[in-house]
């Protein structure tokens, strides 16, 4: 099958999605494509509930963005049997999680993106196709001219040509199908001067942990536990050099100091595993509903091989090992955890496979947090954004060609190379166009985490907020240059140009500063 359109997004995650929606608001025929059933990557199909900044319901994200998030509320006050405070709640958080303002069911979230995809889909103007997965490209010189794709469920191709090409892939599949000059891994801090950048040879194979997440209902009284999986006993005996335990154990690392830590399964202070991340809090309900929770914890992350830049049998060993560790962990967790009772074993603790859309409870796919980066015109470094990096500043680096903001703390986890959490203090910073654009491929548009960062600033580039942010600006640059009849590389390059695109962002309601009283903030 062969199909044309003027904007072709590959990958439904935060940033596919927000691209969509951008480009199709412009009038322009867009095709979204997505190797899973779902769309919406890191708020559905990976089951991380959204990590965003402390100003997040007043300021610093895309209009399109604060409007998903408030039609996750009201889906919860329309079709959810709330209790009358709850409903109540303007800033009501589903599942009472304290790391998010916004911790809902995955499916939640799917049926609310879905909902903001179907005026366009009704139009004609988008067509989503779902379990596609990009196989190939043809190029000719600087531009794409089709990408190749093959629909997982009937082992069909299509071949889809586009005046413009979104990479909104998870892992950045897109760049080396289409020849586009990429880095994997960590680079050198002499070819970056990062000050927490590697000493020594770039390592393309030193990639932050993947996280196979899994949903878990409290079920009282349930006895049921999860068959072990074969590698349960390495699991169990598992330690890392960086880690203060064993892998399947209470203690992990707190990543600001790289002290140890005990963070208990329950307690009274509102710091616990399983609130951290909860999606159901039944407290906000008038019948009696048990409490969901989504396990992105530390003892889930999987650092014992890279997943991106390696061969097929490698990647899939990759995976197998990152599911086998969560099953792992549930066993563990549900038959030999140690409890404050002196027992040993939460059976109550079940896979909740509802709200992720799986039989077994894990997500759909894992949660990559590092993806191939493109080679850009502008690269983000340390020095541009980190507190420690920019000694004497106020702020972070000012970026002329601004298309968004964004906040988030370097949060680097455990490492395929051996090392522990980085975590690095920031500035408010913004999201600057060169950042979207390879330097020499000319309709090729980053929307995703593959946008020019180093491993990093990976670390406070690669949350929702930003993702989307990063999507909806590609998206609406595709449409820009198919109006003005110009390129990408034109828009940043002749100021008047973009000026014109800055203010038709700005009128779509993406922000492009902080304000002042927040941008000097540290976090």
């Amino acid at each position: 099958m062969e199909l044309d359109c003027d904007v072709l997004v590959v990958g439904a995650g935060c940033g596919g999605v927000a691209a969509a929606l951008a480009a199709t608001r412009s009038g322009r025929r867009v095709v979204l494509t997505e190797p899973t059933a779902w769309v919406g990557g890191q708020l559905t199909s990976q089951a991380v509930p959204p990590d965003e900044h402390p100003w997040v319901e007043s300021t610093g994200t895309t209009a399109s963005y604060r409007r998903m998030r408030q039609a996750v509320r009201d889906h919860y006050r329309a079709s959810r049997d709330l209790t009358d405070a709850a409903r109540r709640d303007e800033q009501l958080n589903p599942g009472s999680a304290w790391v998010s303002n916004l911790a809902a069911e995955p499916r939640v979230f799917q049926e609310v993106l879905l909902a903001m995809l179907r005026p366009a889909r009704e139009q004609g103007l988008l067509r989503l196709l779902t379990h596609h997965a990009p196989t190939g490209a043809s190029v000719d010189g600087d531009r794409v001219r089709a990408v190749e794709l093959v629909d997982t469920e009937r082992a069909e191709t299509v071949t889809i040509s586009a005046e413009y090409v979104l990479d909104a892939t998870e892992e950045g599949e897109l760049l080396p199908m289409v020849g586009c000059e990429h880095v994997i891994g960590a680079e050198s801090s002499n070819d970056t001067g990062e000050p927490h950048a590697l000493e020594g040879p770039a390592n393309p194979h030193d990639q932050q942990a993947i996280t196979w997440c899994a949903a878990l209902e409290h079920r009282p009284g349930s006895t049921e536990i999860l068959a072990a999986p074969a590698g349960y006993e390495f699991w169990r005996a598992y330690r890392a050099e960086h880690w203060p335990g064993p892998q399947l154990g209470w203690a992990t690392t707190e990543p600001e100091t790289g002290n140890p830590l005990r963070r208990p399964l329950h307690d009274d202070a509102g710091q616990d595993l399983w609130s951290f991340r909860r999606i159901r809090d039944g407290k906000h309900y008038r019948d009696a509903r048990t409490d969901v929770t989504l396990v992105n914890w530390p003892q889930v992350d999987y650092w014992l091989a890279p997943l991106v830049g390696v061969g097929e049998e490698e990647r899939r060993a990759a995976l197998t090992g990152a599911r086998e560790l969560t099953c792992a962990f549930i066993h563990w967790l549900q038959a030999d955890a140690p409890r404050p009772d002196g027992g040993t074993g939460y059976p109550e603790l079940q896979p909740c496979g509802s709200v992720v859309g799986t039989a077994d409870g894990l997500a759909l796919r894992p949660y990559v947090r590092e993806a191939r980066r493109i080679e850009a015109e502008l690269t983000v470094l340390e020095q541009h954004v980190g507190v420690e990096a920019r000694p004497g500043a106020t702020g972070a680096e000012p970026f002329e060609d601004t298309v968004g903001v964004g906040s988030y703390r370097i949060d680097l986890h455990p490492s395929t190379s051996g090392r522990g959490y980085l975590d690095i203090a920031t500035y408010p910073f913004q999201v600057p166009l060169g950042a979207l654009l390879p330097r020499r491929i000319e309709n090729l548009v980053a929307a995703g985490k593959s946008l020019g960062v180093t491993h990093i600033t990976n670390g406070c580039y690669r949350l929702h907020p930003v993702e989307w942010n990063v999507g909806e600006a590609a998206g609406a640059l595709a449409a820009f240059c198919l109006e003005r009849r110009t390129r990408p590389a034109a828009v940043r390059a002749v100021p008047e140009l973009l000026a014109g695109f800055q203010q038709r962002l700005r009128e779509h309601g993406v922000q492009l500063e902080w304000p002042d009283r927040i941008r000097r903030t540290r976090r």
